[in-house]
């Protein structure tokens, strides 16, 4: 897949893997997220292998990433979206959201999921909305399985 690179002043959203700071990455998922407290760093770097990447940087400092799972064809998962405490307030997750949305291999999908309890308004602008029908949606979750033996049994 192309890399694609926006600019705005010293700011930068990339998709280039390699510019991606997983150290930075994993100390924001892992330490400050509910999402992915504890997350290994190696279960981190296979998620990133296997997704589309976003990293936002001021400079050469990375200060936000979001990721996209997707078949490219139907249907796209937004994930792992945050931007740095001291940088929020400035625009920049719009300007992100804005880029994922635009990106052309994410163009003509049936289907986008977010799962979220923070920045619904942000969402809402880029056409997100609460599932209209929750009783047809089902999921396996395990919000320990960082913290716990991993296990795939069904009960």
């Amino acid at each position: 897949m192309e890399i694609r690179e926006t600019h705005r002043n010293k700011y930068t959203i990339s998709t280039d893997k390699k510019k991606l700071d997983l150290l930075s990455i994993h100390k924001f998922l892992a330490n400050e997220t509910d999402w992915a407290k504890g997350i290994p760093i190696e279960t981190l770097k296979t998620s990133i292998e296997n997704s589309l990447n976003f990293g936002i940087y001021y400079e050469r400092k990375q200060i936000g990433f979001a990721r996209i799972i997707s078949d490219f064809s139907t249907i796209a998962y937004l994930g792992d979206v945050y931007i740095l405490e001291e940088y929020r307030g400035k625009g920049l997750s719009k300007w992100l959201m804005s880029e994922i949305m635009e990106h052309p291999n994410l163009q003509g999908l049936r289907r986008w999921i977010l799962l979220t309890d923070t920045a619904e308004w942000l969402y809402k602008k880029f056409g997100f909305n609460k599932i209209p029908k929750p009783e047809l949606y089902m999921e396996k979750h395990n919000p320990a399985v960082y913290s716990s033996p991993k296990t795939n049994e069904v009960n």
